[in-house]
């Protein structure tokens, strides 16, 4: 047994040596968001948006390969940025785009207050228990690297178990499913969830961030690229099959329970409860609020890389700049009660509509910015974009932008009217 052990011990070890970047960029995306925006796709629009689940898989697969391969031959996104826009601009850029992380954060803590406060029975609101998430993920986050990534890799593992586990014998029609799958989907709201969906999968920032780490796993040259796709791969096909799972289960559990909306936190966890007993709420609650908890970490990394890079600094994780800017805009998110009461927004709505205004306005612009950088022949020499690359990322980038062109509308009356 002992020997078993060890080979199974020695295994996971070598593979987080090698592997595992991925299972953090997927881990940052998918968060509470995830979980919530895929159930609110199922219980509104059934399985229609499958669609867009596979769209932003694909999406943020294309972009991260293009950013992997950016920060092996060429130099960080953001670096990149301030030596073809200039420090000022770079700069402007970089805090326009933070702004979408501290969005991300108000959701994020006030997920993990709702998740804390369910599971000790209410006897502390979701407010103050946020404020306290706040102050342990900056601690988190200034932990060894290592430690952080082998947190996601089991995170996200455990969570595809669970979801897989459950859409088996959720009964959906797989008729309906494999139909899901072609783009139907013609009104604005299911436009906006769409927007969602790609929001909160291809996360932009990391964009920057996979551009950044590749040389944490020692990647540097051509002959490095593979492994960094089969990463990739393996992180993109856990969290696809994952969003997806979730989809079903609220198309084909929820939807015929009579639900039409997610009119609560603990929701989306009533189609674990139908299928698998009463103990699965707190499963589910428990896993939505590590989700939440670890997302955060890798998306304020994002800011405190970004913003000395825009200014001309190449900072590592261990430089004070880098900390002190991660703690104070981290520590934003303290604020989270206070928003959702200015902006009489619930927390399922902070959690679905943030991700959202990331895949509306921060999205598009990162994603105009990492094509531009693979194709910069002073950048990336011979390894720059091939033909082939440029016409399928190409498709993806006019993706990004036409949703939010025909979502952004309907994203401001939501945010302006107290959410869904």
């Amino acid at each position: 047994m002992s020997t078993i052990q060890e080979i199974y011990g020695r295994t996971l070890t070598e593979f987080a040596r090698k592997y595992g970047l991925a299972f953090v960029m997927v881990a940052s995306y998918f968060g509470s968001g995830s979980v919530f925006i895929a159930s609110q796709a199922g219980v509104i629009h059934g399985y229609t948006l499958l669609w867009a689940v596979v769209g932003a898989a694909l999406l943020g697969f294309v972009a991260q390969d293009m950013s992997a391969r950016l920060g092996i031959h060429g130099k960080p996104l953001m670096i990149f940025v301030r030596q073809k826009l200039g420090r000022s601009a770079a700069t402007a850029i970089a805090i326009f785009l933070s702004i979408g992380c501290l969005a991300w954060t108000v959701g994020l803590v006030a997920a993990v207050g709702a998740g804390v406060s369910f599971l000790t029975g209410g006897v502390v609101g979701w407010q103050p228990i946020a404020v306290v998430a706040t102050v342990c993920v900056i601690v988190v986050g200034l932990l060894d690297y290592d430690i952080v990534e082998n947190l996601m890799i089991a995170m996200m593992l455990s969570l595809l178990v669970v979801y897989v586990a459950v859409a088996l014998p959720s009964g959906a029609d797989p008729g309906a499913v494999a139909l899901g799958f072609v783009p139907t989907a013609t009104s604005v709201d299911a436009l906006v969830v769409a927007a969602g969906v790609l929001g909160t999968t291809a996360l932009w920032p990391n964009f920057f961030l996979e551009s950044i780490l590749v040389r944490q796993k020692g990647w540097s040259d051509q002959s490095d690229v593979e492994d960094a796709r089969r990463d990739l791969v393996m992180g993109y096909a856990v969290g696809g099959l994952t969003t997806i799972a979730i989809l079903i289960v609220a198309a084909a559990v929820l939807r015929p329970m009579g639900f039409t909306e997610l009119e609560s936190f603990i929701t989306p966890g009533e189609a674990l409860v139908e299928v698998m007993g009463t103990w699965a709420m707190v499963l589910f609650v428990g896993g939505v609020t590590a989700a939440a908890f670890n997302s955060i970490v890798p998306i304020m990394w994002t800011p405190a890389y970004l913003i000395p890079q825009a200014m001309g600094y190449d900072v590592t994780k261990d430089d004070r700049s880098f900390q002190s800017i991660f703690i104070v805009l981290t520590g934003i998110g303290i604020f989270s009660p206070l928003i959702s009461s200015l902006l009489d927004l619930s927390v399922v709505d902070m959690v679905i509509l943030f991700p959202t205004y990331n895949g509306i306005f921060a999205l598009p612009l990162a994603t105009v910015l990492l094509f531009w950088a693979v194709n910069d022949r002073d950048t990336m020499g011979e390894h720059r974009n091939t033909r082939r690359l440029n016409t399928i990322n190409a498709l993806l980038v006019i993706l990004a932008i036409v949703l939010a062109v025909f979502a952004v509308q309907d994203f401001v009356e939501l945010i302006t009217t107290g959410g869904f």
